[in-house]
């Protein structure tokens, strides 16, 4: 049998680029860039920010963790 992985959650990264007015000459395509990732609950039990590539936006940006 597997072991169940005890406190690690599944979690989603969203870039905060829409809110960004200068984006828009730099734009590859429609929609919001999100990643999956997962985290232990114990260690980080606050909202995490990465940063990482934006296809949105085309560069790298913030990514936080939304719920």
């Amino acid at each position: 049998m597997g072991k169940s992985k005890g406190s690690r959650i599944i979690i989603t990264l969203e870039c905060k680029c829409r809110n960004l007015q200068n984006i828009e000459q730099t734009k590859r395509k429609n929609g919001i860039s999100r990643y999956t990732t997962s985290k232990n609950k114990r260690n980080t039990p606050n909202r995490i920010e990465i940063k990482k590539f934006c296809s949105y936006c085309n560069c790298h940006r913030l990514f936080k963790e939304i719920k």
